[in-house]
């Protein structure tokens, strides 16, 4: 999730000023609201205490409470608490029942590539589903788990294994 997410995560206190001007210069280049630049703290704080809104008094809020967050917060429970709320379809909320819903088992026992198609979810969770774009899905896991290598957080040989592994998605007939 931080490799998908926000990789400078431990390293900034709730934004990332390299990720809002680069934000800012495809916005810009677009014309339009083609990326965001939101930290995990940020999307915490949107999703506990705002609204979606691209609203830029919105945004001036999220920032303010990130920045609370990160003062009264240690970085390890940002995080908890951010994988325990963030949405992954449709009233499915939490990494712990996303796993059990779409591999039929816990968090903590994914393989590299089932946590890397949950991670390449979280952009847009309902767009993003294994039944309506499992091809998306398989592109943005490539990438992950490319720069999990890259970062040396897995190992040349798990990741050879990740990619070519296919990914067994849990039928929704099977969804508790």
């Amino acid at each position: 999730m931080l490799i998908a997410e926000d990789s400078a995560f431990f390293q900034h206190s709730g934004y990332d000023i390299d990720e809002i001007k680069e934000s800012v210069k495809r916005n810009w280049r677009e014309k339009r609201f083609a990326r965001g630049a939101s930290t995990i703290t940020q999307q915490l704080a949107k999703n506990v205490y705002l609204s979606t809104s691209r609203n830029p008094l919105r945004k001036l809020r999220e920032f303010f409470i990130a920045q609370e967050l990160e003062r009264n917060l240690p970085k390890q429970r940002i995080f908890e608490i951010y994988l325990n709320v963030i949405e992954w379809g449709d009233g499915i909320y939490g990494a712990e029942p996303a796993a059990r819903r779409y591999f039929g088992k816990s968090a903590s026992e994914l393989l590299p590539e089932e946590a890397a198609v949950l991670a390449a979810m979280i952009p847009n969770p309902r767009r993003y589903t294994p039944a309506r774009n499992l091809k998306y899905l398989e592109k943005r896991k490539k990438e992950i788990l490319d720069r999990l290598l890259r970062w040396k957080y897995l190992p040349p040989d798990e990741y050879e294994a990740a990619v070519v592994r296919p990914v067994v998605f849990r039928q929704a007939s099977q969804a508790q």
